[in-house]
């Protein structure tokens, strides 16, 4: 999986082989994506960089501020 840098309104485009799999705007998003492929969607999944490669930040970087 690929998390994209964040974008403008805060989301980060997502991919999982290659195929976009959509937008996530937070990291709850995100381990909605990897239940939904089928992929561990543990919390400590988001640190193990064999499962997701962040690009542009880390898992708490997103520009989202209210």
């Amino acid at each position: 999986m690929v998390v994209s840098p964040p974008s403008s309104d805060g989301g980060r485009r997502v991919t999982i082989h290659g195929e976009d799999v959509g937008t996530a705007y937070s990291l709850f998003d995100v381990l909605d994506f990897l239940h939904r492929a089928g992929l561990p969607a543990e919390d400590r999944a988001i640190d193990d960089p064999d499962l997701i490669e962040w690009r542009g930040g880390g898992p708490y970087d997103w520009n989202n501020s209210a």
